[in-house]
C-alpha cells in the first residue's frame, strides 16, 4: 500500500522559513514532487525532483525561494521554503508515482498525501 505523510507546516511570518517533509512508503523509486492549494484556487505544482535528484523543476512563483531535496535511504523528500509570502498560503501535498509529461502537471502523478498546512502572515 502506497502511503505519502506530509509534515513540517505550520504558521510563519512573511519573510520567514519552514520545511517540510514528506515520507514515502510502499513504492519506489519515481519522481517525487510538492503541489500547493490554496482555497478557491486550483492545485498548481511548486517544485518536482527526478529518482537520482539530477533534475528539479520549479513554478516560476517559488524560483530562488524554494528548494527541493530528497533522502533515498530514508525515502523522504523535503521542501525547504525561505523569505515566504503571504500568497504561499496553502495546502501543501506532495505526490509521487509518475506517468510521464510535465512534471508539475497534477495528472502526472498517481499517488498522494493528505497534505500540510502553511499560513504565511504578513
Amino acid at each position: 500500500q502506497v502511503q505519502l505523510v506530509e509534515s513540517g507546516g505550520g504558521s510563519v511570518q512573511a519573510g520567514g522559513s519552514l520545511r517540510l517533509s514528506c515520507l514515502v512508503s510502499g513504492y519506489g523509486h519515481s519522481m517525487r514532487a510538492w503541489f500547493r492549494q490554496a482555497p478557491g484556487k486550483q492545485r498548481e505544482g511548486v517544485a518536482s525532483i527526478s529518482p537520482n535528484g539530477a533534475r528539479t523543476t520549479y513554478a516560476d512563483s517559488v524560483k530562488g525561494r524554494f528548494t527541493i531535496s530528497q533522502d533515498n535511504a530514508n525515502n523522504t523528500v523535503y521542501l525547504q521554503m525561505n523569505s515566504v509570502k503571504p500568497e504561499d498560503t496553502a495546502m501543501y501535498y506532495c505526490a509521487t508515482g509518475f506517468t510521464g509529461g510535465w512534471p508539475l502537471n497534477s495528472l502526472s502523478f498517481n499517488y498522494w498525501g493528505q497534505g500540510t498546512q502553511v499560513t504565511v502572515s504578513s
